[in-house]
């Protein structure tokens, strides 16, 4: 984990879906669509100014674990991410 990981736990709306998302500090995308949105600079700490979604480009899996790479639409940033258990793996498998 990196040191300048901040944990916040917040529930929200997908933007993009619609879905009611449950957060748990880790939680980082849609469990249901996987878009995310650009607002961290740092993970956890909301002091991205963009706030673009980010889409789901594209995945992988490395030692076991899988990656999701997000792109956002707005400026372009890109991030990975882990995948989580609760994500809908056909989605993952379309990326």
């Amino acid at each position: 984990m990196s040191l300048n990981f901040k944990r916040t736990i917040e529930d929200f709306t997908c933007e993009n879906c619609g879905a009611e998302v449950s957060g748990n500090g880790y939680t980082n995308h849609c469990p249901k669509c996987l878009w995310s949105k650009h607002v961290d600079i740092h993970p956890g700490d909301r002091l991205a100014d963009c706030g673009g979604l980010m889409k789901p480009a594209a995945s992988e899996v490395r030692g076991g674990v899988c990656h999701i790479f997000h792109k956002c639409v707005k400026c372009g940033y890109e991030k990975k991410n882990r995948t989580s258990p609760k994500d809908n793996f056909d989605e993952i498998l379309k990326v």
